[in-house]
This record gives C-alpha cells, sequence and structure tokens, in this order.
C-alpha cells in the first residue's frame, strides 16, 4: 500500500523539485548584473550633453553597475565639452565608462577631454585618440593674444582632468599644444587609458574586478540595456546642424516676405514663423556669430531696395555677396568638423538671389502700383461720344457700357474722348488730341 502511494507522489514530487530549479533559475537572472550602454557618433554638441545626462539618470534609476558610452567624434564644441566632464567627475555613485569602438574610431579633439575624465577608459584596436587643440575645439580665426589665453585654459583644463583620473599629464598637455594623436596601444602603453577590449563582451570581462570609488565592478556577464536617443534628442541634433540652420533660415526668409508681398496666403507666413523659431532656438544653444545675422539682414534690405530704386543690378549684387559673407561667418565659431561647406553656401545664395530678383521684386512693386482692376483700369481708355459732353452732363460708351460723363471742354456726338477721372458713376473725360 505504502509502495502505491509513493508511485502515485512521485510525479509531484520530481514536478515540485523542477518549478523549484526554474524558480531559482529565474531569480538568479533577475539578480544578474546590469549595465547601461549609450553611442555617440557625431559633433558633440548640446544635444550631446542632454544625451549623456539621460543616460546617467537612467543608470542611477535602474541600479546599473555602470554606464558605458560608446564614442566616436571627431571633435565639438568647448562648451558642451566641459558640461560633459563636469557631469562625469560629479558621478561618484555610478562610474562612467567611456569605450572608443568601433574599430577606426577616434576620440579626436573634445572626445579626448571626455576619455580622460571617465572613470574608466577602454579603446577598441586600431582607434585613435588625440589632437585636442584649441583651434579644432574653437574653430574660427582668433588674435594671437585671445588663442594664447584658449591655449593656456585648454592645457590646464586637460591636465586637472588627467590628475584627477590618475592619468598621463604630460601627454594631455601636449595633445593640446602640439595636437599630438596616439593609436589605442601606445595609449595603454604610456597610461592615457585603461585598457583595450575588441568587443563589447570582452570590455565588460576585463573590467570585472576593478575597485572605482571603493566599489567593486561586477560586469562579467552582465545584461546590456541600450538607451537609443529619443525623438526630441534626433530633432534638435537635425536642427542644430549648420546646413539645416541655413535651409531654416532661407525658409524664415521667403516664407515672411512672402507672407509680406502677398498678404492672407497664410502657409508661408506660418512657415516662415515656424523656422524662424527653430533658427532662434539653436542659435540660442550654439555659438552663432552675430556679425553673420547682420550681414544677412543688409542682404535682405539690399534685396527689397532694388525693387525701388534703378541701380541696374547694383544693389542686387551687393545683397548676394553680403548675404553669401554673412552666412560663411554665421558658423565660423563652430568647430572644424561642424563648418558650413562651400557645396551649401553658393546654391543657397544663388537660390536666395534669384528669388528676391524674380518673387520678391515683382512682388512688391505690385503692392505699390496702382490697381489695375475695377473701375480704376478704365482711366486712360478711350470711349466714344453717344451724345454731346460739357461740364454738366454727356454720354459715352467704353467696354460695352453706357457712361454719364462730363467734361471742361465741350464733345461733340461721335468723336472719341479718353477717361482721365471717375467719380462716382460719373467719368470725366477729355478730347483725345488733349489727352496727347
Amino acid at each position: 500500500m505504502k509502495q502505491l502511494i509513493l508511485i502515485s507522489l512521485l510525479p509531484l514530487l520530481v514536478g515540485s523539485g523542477i518549478s523549484q530549479q526554474d524558480t531559482t533559475a529565474s531569480q538568479s537572472g533577475n539578480n544578474s548584473p546590469k549595465v547601461t550602454m549609450i553611442s555617440i557618433e557625431g559633433s558633440i554638441s548640446p544635444t550631446t550633453t542632454n544625451y549623456i545626462n539621460r543616460g546617467i539618470k537612467m543608470a542611477n534609476r535602474e541600479g546599473a553597475e555602470c554606464l558605458i558610452i560608446q564614442l566616436d567624434t571627431p571633435g565639438g564644441l568647448l562648451e558642451s565639452t566641459k558640461n560633459i566632464v563636469q557631469a562625469f567627475l560629479d558621478s561618484r555613485d555610478l562610474p562612467i565608462v567611456v569605450y572608443v569602438a568601433p574599430e577606426g574610431a577616434r576620440a579626436a579633439s573634445a572626445g579626448t577631454f571626455i576619455t580622460l575624465a571617465s572613470h574608466v577608459a577602454a579603446m577598441a584596436p586600431t582607434t585613435t585618440i588625440g589632437a585636442a587643440s584649441p583651434v579644432q575645439m574653437g574653430g574660427g580665426q582668433t588674435d594671437s593674444v585671445m588663442q594664447k589665453k584658449i591655449f593656456n585654459y585648454s592645457e590646464s583644463f586637460i591636465e586637472s582632468i588627467a590628475e584627477r583620473r590618475n592619468r598621463n599629464a604630460k601627454w594631455a598637455r601636449s595633445a593640446v599644444r602640439d595636437g599630438e594623436a596616439i593609436t589605442a596601444d601606445k595609449a595603454l602603453e604610456i597610461n592615457v587609458i585603461d585598457l583595450i577590449a575588441s568587443n563589447r563582451d570582452e570590455l565588460l570581462e576585463k573590467m570585472d574586478g576593478r575597485v572605482i570609488n571603493g566599489d567593486t565592478l561586477k560586469t562579467r556577464n552582465a545584461k546590456i540595456t541600450e538607451l537609443p536617443p529619443n525623438l526630441a534628442e534626433k530633432l534638435l541634433d537635425f536642427i542644430m546642424r549648420p546646413e539645416v540652420m541655413l535651409i531654416l533660415t532661407m525658409i524664415a526668409i521667403y516664407g515672411i516676405i512672402g507672407e509680406v508681398t502677398n498678404p492672407g496666403a497664410i502657409v508661408p507666413g506660418v512657415a516662415g514663423i515656424i523656422a524662424l523659431i527653430l533658427v532662434l532656438y539653436a542659435s540660442a544653444a550654439m555659438p552663432i556669430n552675430l556679425a553673420g545675422f547682420a550681414l544677412i539682414g543688409l542682404a535682405i534690405i539690399l534685396f527689397i531696395a532694388e525693387a525701388f530704386t534703378p541701380t541696374f543690378g547694383l544693389l542686387i549684387a551687393g545683397g548676394a555677396v553680403s548675404f553669401f559673407l554673412g552666412a560663411l561667418m554665421l558658423f565660423q565659431d563652430l568647430p572644424e568638423s561642424m563648418e558650413l561647406s562651400w557645396a551649401w553656401l553658393i546654391p543657397a545664395t544663388i537660390l536666395t538671389t534669384l528669388f528676391f530678383v524674380w518673387i520678391v521684386t515683382e512682388g512688391i512693386r505690385a503692392q505699390f502700383t496702382t490697381s489695375k482692376t475695377g473701375k480704376e483700369s478704365m482711366i486712360g481708355k478711350r470711349a466714344e461720344v453717344v451724345e454731346k459732353i460739357n461740364a454738366e452732363n454727356g454720354r459715352v460708351f467704353i467696354s460695352g457700357e453706357y457712361w454719364n460723363a462730363v467734361s471742361n471742354q465741350e464733345i461733340d456726338e461721335g468723336e472719341t474722348c479718353e477717361v482721365v477721372d471717375i467719380q462716382g458713376l460719373t467719368i470725366k473725360v477729355q478730347p483725345v488730341s488733349d489727352a496727347s
């Protein structure tokens, strides 16, 4: 009897054992270490700063072992770089790992500052780091005194970062002063970075066990949670591209001028206002040269003035030159990686010039030209006298209609006269000989 009971309960006991094992495995999986990862490719801008800050917040919220930033950048804005470095230095509870990857990537200019500021600096094989001179970071032309100040500040800034992270401060200064760049192998050899990893799994394996701020990293077999840029960051990053800002500036000009010259069109005006707001927003976040805006404004004034001044295209030519120089100067304070190429400037200048020559000029002239429709269109036309005209009464036939007419001179029936004015339902005429 006991044997039968045991046999009947055996499946339940086995099932219970399996269930317990599954539960234990599930709990073990849930307790596995987590790592948050973001990827940055391209120039460093205010959008990059927002993206990194969002990554830090998410990693802290989810209790991640660290935040890995996969980096591939030619450089970027100095102000954005300072903000990112400060965020790294302020992050005491969450280790920040900068991983220059994939193979062939670079951490140039601003990327050098960001990599040195991380708690763990890693690079993939065949990657490079360096060339952090402030000319590349700041862009534009500066006088010798200002350039010396920028160099001194950049050298002291990168030196303090390297010393804070116990990295090679001497090389860091040379990266700014001499624009020196080195490979991943050399960087590891002279203590610029901490490790070289061919892929993410190797990176997690090599970081495991490192002690950062008194805590030991547990990254072996960690689950990587990738955080992509959100829609707002993608949109703002797109708007802040110089070529997009130039296009938005042109849309703002075309739209607003188009609405002024064609009141009631609505669509050009709305599009122009939206583009103008976007340009102003991007300008507030980017180091835009105000002299460029002034020259573009001067170009618009010259284009419009051409509509009222017979200069035979002189003002149009001056406006085209002013627009080109303004667009060129508008982005001269941006880093080299974010400069606007002539392939955008020349077509934009030609298109804007043609717009004002063929559209704006005619539209503005139409606003200040006497109306040629309705009764006013009759002035200057000739009419046939059907009833003798004098200073008090008379009648004419014009445009298929009979009109009452008056004249300072008598005009006999059958003669031809010319309309010189309209007074209510009566027109004033004069003999054709007098009109001529």
